[in-house]
């Protein structure tokens, strides 16, 4: 709302006089006289607008404007995959400036850790982190941050809560427990998969990722396969050098020669019954 400030027409008309006995004391050239009536306008035009609520809200936007280039690429995506989404809140307090994954490899040299979208089988796990800007008006409180991740087929196979205490400026939130990876099972299927991230259930940003197979069980299971086919050619080599012994036919006994020649004939209990009827 634009406002006039009365207060400060006094000093404006003095200064107009002054201005004005200056232009008419002396000769002075053009240029001169320019300046002297543009300062004088900058003047009433400073001192007789007021702005209101706007003034805070210009004020808000030229404090944020750095805050707004330090957004990483990463988090830029990701907040505005959530804005598409139902679940999103614009929360105009708190921003993302960056969002990924920290994946874990233990080795011969040690543990290794990366910053990555890209994990694997092979990792050891996965730990998801935000880094977030905290305005005046959002900060001092406690907020729960919620990470899901989900597989290619929309399947939760993550999901972590925590509490953590908002102060004001730059905080960076690593989750506490990590996504087993290597050896596990219950992660199944490669290719996109998403992690999602909830303040006090409103999401703020959705970042894709993608889960790569495992390169040493690939390996290992081609290993294996050469292992049987190269025990295949011995396995022939021995039967073929194997000796065939043919069993000797067992004489067939009297009675099972007597049997066998003799018809069937029905025996004393059906001639019985046979008689009868």
């Amino acid at each position: 709302m634009i406002r006039l400030k009365r207060r400060n027409t006094a000093w404006l008309i003095v200064m107009a006089m002054i201005i004005g006995l200056a232009l008419l004391a002396a000769p002075v050239s053009a240029a001169v006289q320019l300046s002297l009536i543009g300062a004088l306008a900058v003047a009433v035009i400073a001192s007789m607008i007021e702005l209101g609520p706007e003034r805070e809200t210009l004020l808000q936007v030229l404090n944020r404007a750095p805050v707004r280039r330090r957004i990483t690429p990463q988090a830029r995506e990701a907040t505005e995959r959530a804005a598409a989404r139902a679940g999103y809140f614009n929360r105009s307090g708190i921003v993302m400036l960056d969002i990924g994954l920290i994946a874990m490899q233990s080795g011969a040299e040690g543990m290794a850790m990366r910053r990555t979208r890209n994990i694997s089988k092979d990792d050891d796990g996965a730990r998801p982190f935000i880094t977030l800007f905290v305005h005046p008006e959002e900060a001092e409180r406690q907020a729960v941050i919620r990470y899901e991740i989900y597989n290619h087929l929309g399947e939760e196979q993550y999901v972590h809560e925590m509490k953590t205490y908002l102060r004001e400026g730059e905080l960076s939130l690593l989750a506490d427990h990590h996504l087993p990876l290597a050896g596990n099972r219950g992660v199944d299927g490669n290719g996109d998969w998403d992690l999602r991230v909830y303040v006090d259930n409103s999401l703020i940003g959705m970042h894709n990722l993608m889960l790569a197979p495992s390169v040493n069980e690939r390996r290992r299971r081609l290993s294996d396969e050469r292992e049987v086919i190269d025990e295949q050619p011995s396995r022939r080599r021995n039967l073929a050098d194997a000796v065939i012994v043919e069993e000797p036919q067992q004489p067939q006994t009297a009675q099972l020669k007597d049997l066998l020649k003799q018809p069937s004939q029905p025996s004393p209990s059906r001639r019985r019954s046979l008689r009868r009827r």
